[in-house]
């Protein structure tokens, strides 16, 4: 006999909790197979195919293309076979690297109770649901809405102490905002999570019905799109908004927190890095893999940790402490379409130059394709950024936190530069040096700035740590 079984968006790990749905790669009505990539979302940190642990008949879908999605709102249902009484528990391989669950136990099925006002889709898919304390929510259909629009319940819906079924803050923000209790609502997510759509419905109920709200309360009579849209109204014609969400809403954050946890400073240096194209050339010159600029000046970082560790580190807020990392895991700056940024090149300190130069180009062509997982984005020590690419001479960059300090390298431009007593026109680079001041004083991060300029400057110094 075939079961229906619930495809729930997996933890994508690296505490991300929901996901944009970016394109489904099924359709209601498609076999697919154990461990079948359904669908493809894009989180704060890349874009993912999302594999299904389950082998059977898709029988609904939930969430339109653009829709954002808490982890653990249900994806997708599957019907399959039970042969010979063997278990349908999945794979358990939800996605691999991307915090992979165990495989899902049995549920027991409790019989669905049709609220008030509202019933279950008629599509025989999932029927109604379970939620907190059990009060039932109507079922969503194959498109992922539901049949019938959740009012809100009594008040004694729910009681007045214990746990709201409540993932995503969104959620209870637009409910805050709209004024609406979220005890007296049932969800429709599993288990009575609620959703985003039930807050939605119950404040259009609400503004439709008019009795659920007092006149001292307007604001909560008003539907969430009134309400979101309230800043807008004040808009100048011709203007445009963009959503700061996915990846340049990550980085909106994520250089937020940095401005406000981190006391940085800048220190910069003009360099001669004549003699460091020169040897970059000769070894082009003597075959093999082409050697990187990014690569050399990697390996040049690399040396200099080493000797100022203090840079190599993060501050430990709950325990005030200093933690100095052993490794340095590089991260470098890219611009893709998709916004910037930042992969990880893990164990740069044990990384020739050639080494390094494949791996900078693996991870930039990942980082185009959008392709990059969790992992190959997180868990830096420190930051490399090649700003001269955009054609400018310095900048000060805002340290990517939780790291404490970032190197920034302009354009290499002919510049005249005094050199053996005479004018001449040299290859100078500009370096920057953005610290968190927690961690070291100016004394080691004008110390680790002089060194790498004079490794730009003087390439074989380098021969004393190689």
């Amino acid at each position: 006999m075939a079961q229906v079984l619930e495809f729930k968006l997996p933890d994508l790990g690296e505490g991300l909790t929901e996901a944009e749905i970016v394109r489904w790669l099924v359709q209601v009505g498609d076999v697919v197979a154990v461990d079948q990539p359904v669908v493809e979302v894009e989180t704060a940190k890349a874009s993912v195919e999302v594999p299904c642990p389950y082998g059977g008949v898709v029988t609904a879908r939930y969430g339109e293309e653009g829709a954002e999605l808490p982890v653990g709102a249900p994806l997708l249902t599957v019907a399959v076979g039970e042969p010979d009484g063997k278990s349908t528990a999945g794979s358990g391989n939800v996605l691999v690297g991307y915090g992979t669950s165990e495989s899902p136990g049995r549920r027991r099925r409790v019989r669905p109770v049709a609220l008030t006002g509202g019933g279950a889709s008629g599509n025989g898919a999932s029927g109604a649901r379970a939620a907190v304390n059990g009060t039932k929510a109507a079922s969503p259909g194959v498109n992922g809405t539901a049949a019938a629009p959740v009012s809100s319940l009594p008040a004694t819906a729910l009681p007045s102490d214990g746990p709201v079924p409540v993932i995503s803050p969104l959620v209870r923000r637009l409910a805050r905002e709209g004024g609406l209790d979220l005890r007296r609502l049932a969800g429709s997510g599993p288990d009575g999570l609620i959703l985003r759509a039930d807050v939605e419905r119950a404040l259009r109920a609400g503004a439709g019905q008019g009795s659920g709200r007092t006149a001292e309360a307007p604001v909560a009579a008003m539907p969430v799109q009134a309400v979101a849209s309230a800043s807008a109204s004040a808009s100048v014609p011709g203007e445009v908004r963009v959503p700061l969400k996915g990846i340049r809403g990550a980085v909106a954050d994520k250089l937020s927190r940095s401005r406000r946890e981190i006391p940085d400073a800048t220190c910069w240096v003009d360099a001669d890095a004549t003699e460091l194209m020169r040897a970059r050339a000769a070894m082009n010159a003597a075959g093999g893999t082409k050697i990187s600029l990014v690569a050399l000046l990697a390996r040049i970082c690399a040396a200099a940790l080493a000797r100022f560790p203090e840079l190599n580190s993060s501050v430990d807020t709950e325990a005030r402490e200093i933690v100095q990392h052993p490794y340095v895991h590089l991260g470098f700056a890219a611009q893709t379409e998709r916004g910037l940024v930042v992969p990880v090149v893990r164990d740069a300190h044990t990384r020739d130059a050639e080494s390094l130069t494949g791996e900078f180009a693996r991870l930039t062509e990942a980082a185009r394709a959008g392709t990059l997982t969790p992992g190959e984005l997180t868990g830096g020590t420190f930051t490399l950024n090649n700003y001269g690419v955009f054609g400018v001479d310095g900048s000060t960059p805002i340290v990517n936190h939780p790291e404490a300090a970032m190197l920034g390298v302009g354009r290499i431009v002919p510049k005249p530069w005094v050199h053996e007593g005479e004018l001449a026109v040299r290859q100078v680079v500009q370096l920057s040096l953005t610290f968190d001041h927690r961690v070291c004083d100016g004394g080691t991060a004008g110390g680790f700035l002089r060194y790498v300029a004079d490794c730009v400057e003087q390439p074989a110094v380098l021969l004393r740590t190689l």
